[in-house]
């Protein structure tokens, strides 16, 4: 090897290992060197040279040589080795190859295409089971649907509580209740999934055990007419009353009355508390929503609520939290309003109004996909399933012939089950099957153990 090939081999290493200085070397060399052409051994392609200076022209210049095989041969190997090209030396380095900005893999084909979106959810149009509900009263203020952790629905029809189990579709009479003291104007069940409260018309609240079709206590004294709406957090039993009131009961002691809300003038028709058991949240049939604090709760009569939410026009029944954003609140007004709204319940401003074009009878946001679905009353009675936060309607759903009142959501977060003035009952796989479903937690069956106790 002569000295310009070494010294050309020492400059490519000392060129590789400090890129940012290989410009400042070539402009040097090149004025020292302007007369000289010193071959680049590296970036030279030695079996195309090879090639060229042996089969490559002997295939080209002797015609006697070539065949038709040969020839085919030949232009697949010129193809392979790029024999376009016509010089043997190289001069100079190879061009580097770019560098992307944005690493991206390319090992297989598949890497090459877009990430698949995922695919759009088949929703059923029509319900996939439906039940007769004869006497289920026709009336937009009361709560008679539930469906307990322990999948077990219970509704109301006038004076009697029926339970339909979910799990293998049997139905059972939990109790009557006597013409003087009925109808069951509300159902709920306790977290549990196995205690259940029953509002009735004469300002009563009736505790019981279903598993051993028991009736535990009777609170009285808190209301003076019936008792439309109920809401538990944990061993406190909420109740809201046709006279404007709302009353905490704790349920493990003898006297139940422990805090006392009073703001709205009119019916209370919707209660619901927060997941952090922290909030309560209150709709009436004086068009009123209100937030309440239990950090602000007092046992005298002067607790003051933490906001008054008076865009509604109409009464607001139903109320539904945000399971994934702890403090928004979807309400929706009656057939005089006919919105949805969303609220954060931290500072009472309203985030956004949807006029849905007809009265909203019930919420409940999806435990699986950022979803809102509605009920509806005239003229459609449909139920409506909207994307959140966009809130594009993305199914309605048909099939009622009254006014939707009563909506509950199975424990799974998949079915819903709708109870509307047609007398029937139906269940919607409107939700979906989740990805990965989480076992529900177990309620701590500690706050009820005492109820057998008090009478």
């Amino acid at each position: 090897m002569d000295a310009g090939s070494v010294n050309s081999s020492s400059n490519l290493k000392a060129q590789s290992r400090f890129p940012l200085q290989d410009q400042v070397l070539q402009r040097k060399n090149s004025k020292e060197n302007l007369d000289r052409f010193i071959p680049n051994r590296s970036a030279i392609d030695w079996d195309y040279a090879h090639y060229m200076l042996t089969e490559g022209k002997k295939g080209k210049d002797d015609p006697a040589v070539s065949s038709p095989s040969r020839e085919a041969y030949r232009k697949q190997l010129a193809e392979t080795l790029n024999m376009n090209r016509t010089r043997i030396l190289a001069f100079k380095n190879k061009p580097p190859a770019p560098v992307e900005l944005i690493p991206q893999e390319h090992t297989s084909s598949s890497h090459l295409q877009a990430k698949p979106t995922k695919p759009r959810r088949h929703i059923p149009q029509t319900s996939e089971r439906t039940l007769d509900a004869p006497d289920l009263l026709d009336d937009f203020y009361l709560n008679l649907l539930d469906w307990g952790s322990s999948n077990v629905l219970a509704i109301a029809l006038g004076s009697t509580v029926y339970l339909w189990d979910a799990s293998d579709g049997s139905t059972s009479e939990l109790v009557t209740i006597d013409d003087e003291i009925g109808p069951v104007t509300s159902v709920n069940w306790a977290p549990d999934g196995r205690h259940i409260a029953i509002g009735l018309n004469n300002s009563e609240v009736q505790l019981w055990d279903s598993a051993a079709n028991r009736q535990l206590r009777t609170l009285r004294g808190g209301h003076r007419s019936r008792v439309g709406s109920l809401a538990w957090n944990n061993h406190i039993l909420t109740t809201g009353g046709m006279d404007g009131q709302i009353i905490n009961n704790d349920v493990r002691i003898r006297s139940h009355i422990v805090e006392t809300y009073r703001g709205h003038q009119q019916e209370v028709c919707g209660l619901k508390w927060s997941a952090s058991g922290q909030q309560l949240a209150s709709g009436g049939n004086d068009n009123l929503v209100h937030i309440w604090d239990r950090s602000l709760a007092s046992s005298n009569s002067a607790t003051q609520w933490l906001h008054r939410l008076e865009d509604h026009t109409s009464a607001v029944k139903a109320l539904a939290w945000c399971p994934f954003q702890g403090n928004l609140l979807a309400t929706g007004g009656g057939g005089g309003d006919r919105c949805i709204k969303f609220w954060n319940t931290h500072t009472g401003a309203c985030l956004n109004s949807v006029d849905t074009g007809s009265q909203v009878c019930s919420l409940l946001w999806s435990k699986n996909e950022r979803e809102l679905l509605s009920s509806h009353g005239f003229t459609q009675n449909q139920l409506t399933l909207w994307k959140y936060p966009s809130m594009v309607k993305m199914a309605e759903l048909t099939g009622h012939t009254s006014r939707v009142l009563f909506m509950t959501q199975s424990p799974d977060g998949c079915s819903v089950a709708t109870a509307a003035g047609d007398e029937t009952l139906r269940f919607w796989n409107v939700f979906g099957v989740p990805e990965a479903a989480k076992p529900a937690p177990k309620a701590n069956p500690e706050p009820f153990s005492h109820l057998t106790r008090i009478r």
